[in-house]
C-alpha cells in the first residue's frame, strides 16, 4: 500500500488479479459484479477474457458454460467475440486497457466496428493504474484511439455506481462499445444514476468556471468544486460519461455560461476529453478559455499509481490551482509539465 501527502490521489494498489470477495466487489470490481447479475437476466450474454479471470470469478461460477478464457491473446479475443456476436450472442470482453484497445485497434475496427457487431470491450487498469509494471502497461492513449473508430461507442464511468448503470445500459446498445473502467475512484453518485445515452450529467451549477472530467477526473472535479466554493467561486461541473457520442450541447451551454472550461482526465493531453472540448469550441467558434489537467505527451515515469497521479498533478489541489489560474487569465504549467521539463 502506498500513501501520499495528498488525500485526493488513490491510496492503494488494488490487487485486481486476486480480488474475488463479494463484499469488496462493488468497491474494487463493480464491472465483474454487474456482469454476473446481467448474465442472470439475459442468456445471450457471454464473457471472454484475456488473462483477467479473477475479475470474472462470480460470472464463471454462475454461468460456466458462457465463460471463455483466452489467456494472453487479446487480439484473438476480439475476433472470437466478433464471431460469437455474429451468431446472436452479446459478448463482453474483460481486458487490460493497455492491451485491449492499443493492441487490438485493427481487430476492433475491422472485425467488430466495421460490421456493427454488439461486442463490448470492458477495459480495466486504465490510465496509470499499472504504473508499477512499466510504460508498456500505461493506458493513456486508449480514448484517443477508440474514439476514432467508426461505430464504436466510448463510455467512461465516474465511480462504482456509474459502472453498474452504464454497463447495464450497453445491453440494449445495437453496436459495439468500449467501457473504460477507472481504478480507485472516489464516490460521485449515491446510487446508480440514470444517464441518457450520449449525455453528460450536470452535477452542480455555477457561473464562474466549468470543470468536466471522466473516470477519476469526475471525482477530482467534484471535490475541487467544493473547495472552490469555500473561496466564493461557483463551478459548473459535468461528468463526461460518454466520450463518443459526446454531449456537444452541454459543452456549448456551459461555455456560454462560464466562459472557462477545465478538463480533467487520466489520459494523454492529446486526443482525449480536452481535445473533444477544444474541437467543439473551435468548430462552434465559442468565446471560451480552455485548459486541462491531464497527462503530458512525454515518456511517463514508472512507479506506484498514487505517487504517479500526484507527480503529474492529478489531484484535487492541482485542479483547484489550475481553475484559479484559468479564472485569473493565467496559463501556468501543471505539476506534470514542470516535472517533464526539469
Amino acid at each position: 500500500m502506498t500513501q501520499t501527502s495528498d488525500d485526493s490521489a488513490p491510496k492503494e494498489m488494488v490487487d485486481v488479479f486476486t480480488d474475488v470477495e463479494i463484499d469488496k466487489a462493488l468497491a474494487t470490481n463493480p464491472g465483474g459484479y454487474t456482469i454476473a447479475r446481467l448474465g442472470e437476466e439475459n442468456p445471450r450474454i457471454l464473457t471472454l477474457t484475456a488473462d483477467l479471470s479473477a475479475v470474472l470469478a462470480d460470472f464463471r461460477e454462475r454461468h460456466p458454460e458462457r465463460y471463455v478464457e483466452l489467456g494472453i491473446a487479446e487480439t484473438n479475443s476480439i475476433s472470437v467475440a466478433a464471431g460469437l456476436a455474429a451468431c446472436g450472442y452479446l459478448p463482453y470482453i474483460f481486458s487490460m486497457s493497455p492491451f485491449g484497445v492499443l493492441k487490438c485497434a485493427e481487430q476492433l475496427r475491422t472485425d467488430v466496428a466495421y460490421n456493427h457487431l454488439p461486442v463490448r470491450l470492458v477495459g480495466r487498469l486504465t490510465g496509470l493504474a499499472m504504473g508499477y509494471f512499466g510504460t508498456s502497461h500505461h493506458a493513456v492513449e486508449d480514448i484517443a484511439i477508440a474514439r476514432t473508430l467508426t461505430n464504436l461507442t466510448v463510455i467512461a464511468p465516474a465511480d462504482s455506481n456509474a459502472v453498474m448503470s452504464l454497463l447495464r445500459a450497453t445491453v440494449d446498445l445495437p453496436g459495439p462499445a468500449y467501457i473504460r473502467l477507472a481504478e480507485g475512484t472516489e464516490p460521485v453518485y449515491e446510487t446508480p444514476p440514470r444517464i441518457e445515452f450520449g449525455r453528460w450529467p450536470h452535477l452542480r451549477g455555477g457561473p464562474d468556471i466549468t470543470l468536466v472530467g471522466h473516470g477519476i477526473g469526475t471525482g477530482l472535479a467534484v471535490r475541487a468544486a467544493a473547495q472552490l466554493e469555500g473561496q466564493g467561486i461557483e463551478a459548473d461541473v459535468y461528468d463526461a460519461a460518454y466520450l463518443k457520442p459526446f454531449d456537444e450541447n452541454a459543452i456549448i451551454e456551459t461555455a456560454r455560461r462560464t466562459g472557462r472550461i477545465l478538463a480533467v482526465e487520466d489520459h494523454n493531453e492529446i486526443g482525449g476529453l480536452f481535445s473533444i472540448v477544444a474541437e467543439v469550441a473551435g468548430r462552434r467558434k465559442l468565446p471560451v478559455d480552455l485548459d486541462r489537467v491531464a497527462l503530458p505527451d512525454v515518456d511517463l515515469e514508472v512507479g506506484a499509481p498514487a505517487e504517479l497521479y500526484e507527480y503529474y498533478g492529478l489531484t484535487v489541489d492541482n485542479v483547484v490551482r489550475k481553475a484559479l489560474a484559468l479564472i485569473d487569465g493565467e496559463q501556468r504549467e501543471d505539476a506534470g509539465e514542470l516535472a517533464a521539463h526539469s
